[in-house]
């Protein structure tokens, strides 16, 4: 079974940590880029910020990993 993660400001993923997600705040774009990086293997959904999501580029939301969606501004 694959799990749920989040990843970008605090104040904006703390909140799902009710739902189960696997929370990754990331405050800037390096600590984005290295939570991208740990994200756990069993993770299939990637729930990002708009700044994580920028931090992040198209290159790498586009390539192989889990499926990405972005929360609204």
């Amino acid at each position: 079974m694959s799990h749920v993660a989040a990843i970008g400001e605090r104040l904006r993923v703390v909140g799902t940590a009710a739902a189960g997600v696997v929370v990754l705040p990331a405050e800037d774009p390096e600590a984005v880029r290295a939570a991208w990086r740990a994200l756990p293997a069993d993770v299939g959904l990637v729930m990002l910020t708009p700044a994580a999501a920028d931090a992040l580029g198209p290159e790498l939301l586009d390539g192989a990993g889990p499926l990405t969606a972005v929360m609204p501004p």
